[in-house]
């Protein structure tokens, strides 16, 4: 997702599905505000993003 949103409540899926392992960071950017945020990709059965 890379667009501007109205103000308001979002769920964004995440398919991890094709990426390997490993620690991956997004950014969340709203007005003057920036964060940045960690998440893992763990392969077990399936991609769980933690």
């Amino acid at each position: 997702m890379n667009e501007t949103k109205a103000p308001g409540t979002y769920e964004v899926k995440f398919d991890a599905s094709k990426l390997a392992s490993g620690i991956y960071f997004y950014t969340l950017i709203s007005g003057n505000t920036k964060l940045i945020k960690k998440n893992a990709a763990t392969k077990i059965n399936e991609y769980s993003i933690y």
